[in-house]
């Protein structure tokens, strides 16, 4: 049997990892995983010089430098250790520049021979070539070892850095929660800051490193706080059971290799994949957004508290008032239907009709408003026109000239810019009686003057 048929088949039954995958969890690299992949590299390669490499034309995944580059950079290299920070590995050579990691969601190594913790979105099957057709950097030891960085997903980052710990995304990370934990003092204090969902706030790198979406939802769990409880509402109480939980957490995780078939059995991780609600130790699992991730929690053991908790009480009268008056409504609508059959239907056909008429004997009222008001308009404008025509006989002679049309012009006579202007002041004044917005435009001016005739 091949070294690498050992490589990614279960030891103990024999069965091609394609069949074992069925019981995998879908997990992600997180502190554990990339920690395994670390202390891998660091047990099987170190002292050992790079003879050959091979880096996929893949510049989605490989970040900033060429593949003739990168491999140029590392031929003749010797590995002097491995380093990582939150989900973040790098190998050191001999000299400077060092290749980097930063795993996504299915960045993984593997080297041939070993046994690497493997995980569902990683997972390279029996009968793929070696290296993998997602093989992204390919390195070939002195002594004939083999190792390989894959990533099926390409949302990983593998860069060539001179000093990986001091560039981005690296420098950018909080404390690692397994090399440099808070104190409980330290958590507490930091926590009292934010006003943010507890969880969001674990997820957040430039907070806490290497914690993501399982640990997260185990973490709180463990604790017993609601994955949106905000954190700066947490009691010095709740804060003592997170720091315990996360540390207890990473730690038995990093220990077994982040083989989660050694995790003890009343962890929630064992339930809360496939976003199907469950059962935990007779108690429903539940599932929620929080943090932008889908979250897993147990509502029974993880309650808000405080203003949270009445906040929630109130949301949920109201969707269970809400959701009493939809069931209501729906019951008498199958009564209806059930009650008198086709003559119901023929009823409410006729009910279909209603608005239309109703639409129609509206339609009619407004006409008939309308036409009130344009009656009145009309008579308002006959006096207005009466007395124009005094003023303008009291004035002689301009009296009995035809005026012209419109003028516009600042220059015009002030009689003429009168009668524009009270012809503008009357249709907008019917345009603003008018119902609906339907304006009808009235005669005015010399028009209604012809009218009265």
């Amino acid at each position: 049997m091949s070294s690498w048929y050992l490589l990614i088949t279960s030891p103990a039954s024999r069965k091609p990892l394609r069949q074992k995958e069925r019981e995998t969890p879908l997990t992600m690299p997180e502190l554990p995983e990339v920690e395994a992949a670390r202390r891998a590299i660091e047990e099987n390669c170190l002292g050992k010089k790079i003879k050959r490499s091979v880096v996929a034309d893949d510049a989605k995944v490989i970040d900033g430098i060429t593949p003739s580059d990168f491999e140029a950079s590392l031929t003749g290299k010797t590995i002097v250790d491995a380093h990582r920070k939150g989900k973040n590995m790098w190998i050191q050579l001999d000299s400077p520049p060092f290749p980097s990691f930063q795993f996504g969601m299915a960045g993984a190594i593997y080297i041939k021979g070993v046994a690497v913790t493997k995980y569902k979105r990683s997972a390279v099957n029996d009968d793929d070539e070696w290296p993998s057709k997602y093989s992204k950097l390919f390195i070939e030891l002195d002594d004939g070892l083999e190792l390989s960085f894959t990533d099926k997903r390409r949302f990983a980052k593998v860069r060539l850095l001179q000093n990986p710990a001091s560039a981005p995304p690296i420098s950018e990370l909080g404390p690692d929660a397994l090399l440099e934990p808070m104190t409980e003092e330290e958590l507490f204090k930091s926590l009292s800051k934010k006003k943010i969902g507890i969880k969001a706030l674990i997820l957040d790198q430039s907070f806490i490193s290497g914690v993501g979406n399982w640990i997260a939802d185990e973490v709180l769990y463990q604790a017993r706080i609601h994955p949106l409880q905000s954190a700066a509402t947490i009691s010095k109480e709740q804060c003592g059971a997170l720091h315990k939980s996360l540390k207890e957490v990473i730690r038995h995780s990093v220990k077994v290799n982040a083989d989660s078939s050694r995790f003890p059995v009343d962890w929630l991780f064992h339930s809360r994949w496939g976003k199907k609600p469950g059962n935990l130790n007779g108690k429903k699992i539940e599932f929620i957004s929080a943090g932008g991730r889908t979250s897993a929690y147990v509502p029974e053991l993880q309650k808000l508290s405080g203003e949270q908790a009445g906040k929630e009480m109130v949301q949920g009268k109201k969707k269970s008032s809400k959701k009493s008056r939809d069931e209501s409504e729906d019951e008498e609508n199958v009564k209806n239907v059930k009650g008198k059959g086709g003559k119901k239907r023929s009823e409410s056909g006729g009910k279909k009709k209603t608005p239309v008429k109703r639409k129609s004997n509206s339609s009619d009222n407004d006409d008939d408003g309308d036409e009130e008001e344009e009656e009145k308009d009309e008579v308002e404008e006959t006096d207005d026109d009466k007395r124009a025509k005094e003023k303008k006989q009291k004035g002689g002679k301009a009296g009995n000239k035809k005026p012209p049309a419109k003028k516009k012009s600042p220059e015009s006579g002030d009689d003429d810019s009168g009668d524009e202007f009270e012809e503008e002041e009357e249709e907008k004044k019917v345009q603003v009686k008018g119902k609906k917005g339907v304006a009808k435009k009235v005669p005015t001016g010399r028009q209604a003057k012809k009218r009265v005739k």
